[in-house]
């Protein structure tokens, strides 16, 4: 029996996908996310799990270099492409299966293999090594875009560890740790760089997001209503508050996928793709109410994530956060449950036909104001909390902010900070 053909046969039917989105990509990341759900193909969280490399969203030359190395850690057979719009993102994927379908030679490569990067994604071809979308290899690897601040680096991508004085005035191992710029289950193409000692966190640097070659190209999705609301265009209440409830669903799966409970991160984004695509009222609201009260009466994920991140409302606004976070005023366990909250809110409006009042109803992470996104000051306020926490938890907090990268880098933002 042919083990290797059949193989790379099950492989070409099925590719095991390596999803990077990048800040202005979110409706072409959704537009994959439920395609690769409808077609049962897998989704990949380290390279060395991957067949497919699908990069989605607009071209940004500052990731070029960490997408590159996200490919070169990806074994052959593989293939990569590139979807820039939602409408693209079919195509792309079928064009992947069919770069994989090629029988392998006998040096175990596929035809075409090198020709995927060509055909479909025409980057620079830099050398490097990186991590990618995965729960610890890629968010842990120091060899990350690189960004790894210098360091002289051992085999695997990881940091040499340096030294530095602890609190309590005692000489421990520092580690240089980048998470991002693609991770799975994280902000689109964030970077925030750690500084460790032991497993805990002492300082706490965020690069600035990468820009689009072409303004234009980069949507900020979730808060499209309140821009095209600021713009004076009649906006329907009922399409905002469905917008931000999906939001709030697409952060919870993030936040539920790094606890690891995967079951209830996939209903999250169904509901979420449900309402996205319209799904009426009384189509999704009983689905909804056993959602959020399974996951809001959760003592084993109220447990996990009690006492992590904590801003109380007051330092919050102090630090110019609106929104859920503020109204939460607490740990990551209550910005989670405030998600739920707002969503049960959210249910009854669905269909308001009343026009949108961008001073009224705020965006999915706070009041929209294009001069101040509210992930600006999201971002902002991540070295406040992950300093002196734990590495395990950072990332729990990370995901009960969900700071969206597309709120920095769209058009109506760009437009405005240009004057």
């Amino acid at each position: 029996m042919d083990l290797t053909g059949l193989t790379l046969r099950v492989a070409a039917a099925r590719p095991h996908v390596l999803l990077a989105a990048v800040p202005g990509g979110t409706a072409v990341r959704l537009a994959a996310e439920r395609l690769l759900r409808a077609r049962d193909w897998p989704r990949a969280s380290t390279p060395a799990q991957a067949d497919l490399l699908f990069v989605a969203g607009p071209d940004l030359p500052e990731l070029r270099t960490p997408l590159e190395r996200l490919w070169r850690d990806m074994p052959a057979p593989r293939a990569r492409v590139h979807a820039r719009t939602a409408d693209e993102v079919e195509d792309a994927l079928n064009a992947g299966r069919a770069l994989l379908g090629p029988p392998a030679d006998a040096g175990g490569h596929r035809e075409g293999d090198h020709g995927a990067r060509e055909r479909h994604e025409g980057d620079d071809q830099t050398p490097g090594h990186d991590g990618h979308d995965g729960h610890g290899d890629h968010g842990g690897h120091g060899g990350h875009g690189g960004h790894s601040g210098g360091q002289t680096e051992m085999p695997g991508g990881l940091p040499m560890a340096g030294q530095g004085a602890d609190r309590d005035g005692l000489t421990l191992d520092q580690l240089h740790l980048p998470l991002g710029p693609f991770l799975a289950d994280w902000p689109a193409g964030l970077t925030v760089r750690l500084v460790l000692q032991g497993d805990v966190v002492q300082r706490v640097d965020v690069d600035e997001p990468a820009r689009p070659i072409d303004d234009a190209a980069a949507e900020a999705f979730w808060v499209h209503p309140w821009l095209r609301a600021a713009s004076g265009e009649p906006v329907p209440v009922g399409e905002a508050v469905r917008r931000r409830a999906a939001a709030h669903l697409d952060s919870l799966g993030r936040l539920l996928a790094v606890a690891g409970w995967p079951a209830e991160a996939v209903r999250a984004r169904r509901l979420r793709d449900d309402l996205l695509y319209g799904a009426p009222r009384a189509a999704v609201a009983p689905r909804l109410e056993r959602f959020t009260r399974r996951v809001g009466g959760s003592r084993t994920l109220a447990w996990l994530t009690r006492g992590i991140g904590v801003v109380t409302a007051q330092k919050a606004r102090e630090a110019g956060v609106g929104g859920p976070a503020a109204r939460a005023g607490g740990d990551v366990t209550s910005r989670y449950r405030q998600w739920l909250a707002d969503i049960r809110h959210d249910l009854p409006r669905l269909e308001d036909p009343a026009p949108l009042d961008v001073a009224v109803e705020d965006s999915p992470r706070g009041p929209w104001s294009a001069e101040h996104p509210p992930s600006a000051a999201l971002i902002a306020l991540l070295p406040r909390l992950l300093e002196g926490a734990e590495l395990a938890a950072a990332r729990l907090v990370v995901a009960s902010l969900d700071p969206d990268p597309d709120e920095l880098v769209s058009r109506g933002v760009v437009e405005v900070a240009r004057g």
